[in-house]
């Protein structure tokens, strides 16, 4: 079966396009791997003894990788995620080419995976750390269940804005265990957020005339005053009425926990990094994109992913204003305690839910 991205090309102009830094000097980045190393496993014990979740899979794994490194990682999780989509749009791409006047598939491949170099490639000038969560049963564990660290933007942003390098390294850290924790401290939550990703993929439809359709559906939604890719990039615009209603579901649950991440942190942080509100007052005016940036955030759906940290945060506060840490806590019991994403904008309709049950829960 033909893939429908050449993944080779991808990462080629991915490492392309994120190879625009300088280079840092071999013992800068030395230091750096050393500092993950230590403050990771520090960052572990601030997020357990702040939110109570204990990773039920051993110790965390740092790796401090290069742009390159990055996109080779995220390239190796988007395969093993989208084997099932892109079988399906191999299919496709089969049959459209033995159509007249279609573009062969050898450059069809080729010039959807520049398309995703491009993006991988921009975005891995952007990102500081991330928690690889997309672990596959039956394969090699080695590069999966890893903390990773972007040293050439990591220590850009310390030169550009005089952070002091041990501070602002436990800070980052702090973000990716706690997501770490999330995914391996709470027993259902990698299943329960794979098998939404895989739901989603699932209803995907090959055919072309989707996206017609679908940039129609965005002229009106234009006409109405309102914005169609402000709730998720393209995707929304391609999903079926049943992968909306997922992705709504998707987008609670990443709100929750990329709020509690940053709570996490800013809390976790309070004594041990007294310039925790500088960095997350810089961060916050680096994710508000502008120009060119900000097209393409809201174009595959990032813009959204932005929001979700604001909106997750205000969440969280809201519900402990009314019931505290207990209150909270309600959210890791199980998927049916999850906040929709109706709920993350208005806490006070599950704040409500939660009442409701409480007398059958005794």
């Amino acid at each position: 079966m033909v893939d429908p991205v050449d993944w080779g090309v991808a990462a080629q102009v991915a490492a392309r396009v994120a190879g625009r830094h300088a280079p840092y000097p071999a013992f800068e980045i030395r230091a750096l791997e050393a500092d993950f190393a230590e403050l990771t496993a520090e960052a572990e014990g601030l997020v357990a003894e702040e939110t109570g979740l204990r990773s039920l899979a051993g110790p965390a794994r740092a790796r401090v990788t290069d742009r390159a490194g990055w996109v080779e990682a995220n390239v190796a999780s988007f395969q093993r995620l989208l084997g099932p989509v892109t079988a399906k749009l191999g299919e496709s791409l089969e049959r459209s080419s033995a159509r007249p006047f279609s573009l062969p598939v050898g450059a069809s491949r080729r010039v959807s995976g520049t398309q995703v170099g491009m993006l991988l490639g921009w975005m891995s000038s952007r990102v500081l750390g991330q928690y690889d969560q997309l672990l596959i049963e039956d394969e090699d564990t080695e590069d999966q269940d890893i903390v990773y660290y972007v040293g050439p933007n990591i220590l850009g942003l310390e030169r550009r804005f005089g952070f002091p390098p041990r501070e602002f390294r436990l800070w980052l850290a702090l973000h990716e265990v706690t997501h770490r924790a999330q995914f391996t401290g709470v027993p259902w939550m990698r299943g329960h957020f794979l098998g939404l990703v895989q739901r989603t993929l699932d209803g995907v439809d090959p055919d072309p005339r989707r996206l017609l359709d679908a940039l129609r559906r965005s002229a009106s939604e234009l006409k109405a005053g309102r914005n169609p890719l402000d709730e998720g990039g393209l995707l929304t615009l391609l999903a079926t009425p049943e992968q909306h209603a997922t992705i709504q579901e998707v987008g609670g649950l990443m709100s929750l926990l990329e709020g509690h991440g940053d709570i996490t942190m800013d809390r976790a942080a309070a004594e041990r990094i007294p310039n925790a509100a500088r960095f997350a007052q810089t961060l916050r005016e680096r994710r508000r994109q502008r120009g060119v940036s900000k097209v393409v955030t809201t174009l595959i759906g990032l813009d959204a992913k932005l929001r979700q940290y604001e909106q997750g945060e205000a969440f969280i506060e809201a519900v402990e204003a009314v019931g505290g840490e207990q209150l909270l806590r309600r959210v890791w019991d199980g998927p049916e305690w999850l906040p929709s994403w109706p709920e993350i904008r208005d806490p006070a309709i599950w704040v409500e839910r939660c009442r409701a049950a409480a007398p059958a829960a005794g």
